[in-house]
């Protein structure tokens, strides 16, 4: 309970920490927005190669509008060496990063609740065919993402370009969820059931997310002091 207990008061400080700002969630927010506005303009929304490509199309700029809010999770505790401060706590390592996991992971399921219904008008796709479906792939999808996200933010956090060097080091990683991810949302938006072929996808997902949590789990210790 303790463990849970100082995850969760982590995972508050950042959620007020950005929503008393908003600095990542405006910023990945309007960049999604303005990515999916020019695409829109780029191609024919009613194709059906548009309609091939949409999960792609979604989740690439999931991707890239998150390492926005990515980026921010360790960096904002910079200042007035919060950081130390965060590290010499009594705080776990583990309940560390399993509370910044968590407020990146909320702030992305917003990101992506503002995008779906944009992607949907300006696309004419009924993404809500297959609700239930299409939102367990989100959460297992995001969910994978942010693990990652967060840890390679810690590791990157006193880099000088840590900017650039984020996304380098996270997207090679995230390509299996990515995949798996893209090709379950294209099926689903096009409103068809799984077929039993597409469910190793999803297993995929589960298992990259089962397998990343508990190497980060593993090695925060290693990153966050070494």
């Amino acid at each position: 309970m303790r463990f849970f207990h100082q995850a969760m008061t982590v995972a508050m400080k950042d959620l007020r920490s950005e929503f008393r700002t908003k600095e990542s969630l405006n910023a990945s927010v309007s960049f999604a927005l303005v990515i999916l506005v020019l695409f829109s303009f780029a191609m024919d929304p009613t194709s059906d190669q548009m309609r091939e490509m949409s999960g792609g199309l979604l989740w690439l700029v999931f991707a890239f509008a998150g390492a926005l809010v990515l980026n921010r999770s360790f960096a904002r505790e910079l200042s007035n060496d919060c950081l130390d401060a965060l590290v010499s706590s009594p705080v776990s390592g583990a309940a560390l990063l399993i509370g910044k996991v968590v407020a990146n992971f909320l702030l992305l399921l917003v990101v992506e609740a503002v995008c779906l219904p944009a992607f949907g008008i300006l696309y004419d796709l009924n993404w809500a065919r297959q609700p239930w479906m299409l939102l367990a792939v989100l959460l297992l999808a995001t969910w994978g993402m942010t693990v990652i996200g967060t840890m390679f933010s810690a590791l990157t956090v006193n880099l000088r370009l840590r900017e650039l060097m984020l996304p380098t080091l996270v997207y090679p990683m995230m390509i299996p969820a990515l995949m798996a991810a893209m090709r379950l949302t294209t099926i689903l938006i096009g409103g068809d059931a799984l077929a039993p072929g597409d469910w190793i996808w999803l297993r995929l997902l589960i298992g990259f997310d089962i397998i990343f949590t508990s190497l980060a789990l593993a090695l925060v210790e290693v990153v966050l002091l070494g």
